[in-house]
């Protein structure tokens, strides 16, 4: 009886219990800061920050894109550009 009371109260108050998620693996905490160096990237209107980002025209970028050309930006595409302590900069962060 009293555990229906308890619901009841958390159900009408808006309660909310915490869950805690599992730790990222460092390959999900790769593919995050992929995809947050990708978005900046493009956040300054140029599509093709990796060879298989996609052009304005729908073509997959290839040897146009910025991580494809030497000098100048150098965006992360792939797991093995993310060094290990990047993965540890990130995880103290968020």
């Amino acid at each position: 009886m009293r555990l229906h009371v308890l619901a009841a109260l958390m159900f009408c108050f808006g309660a909310q219990v915490a869950v805690a998620a599992p730790p990222l693996t460092d390959a999900q905490v790769r593919q995050r800061i992929i995809e947050q160096n990708i978005a900046a990237y493009q956040a300054t209107g140029h599509p093709c920050a990796c060879p298989y980002n996609l052009e304005r025209n729908g073509r997959r970028c290839g040897r146009v894109s910025a991580y494809s050309r030497p000098g100048g930006a150098a965006p992360l595409c792939y797991a093995r550009d993310v060094p290990a302590g990047m993965v540890s900069d990130w995880r103290r962060a968020h």
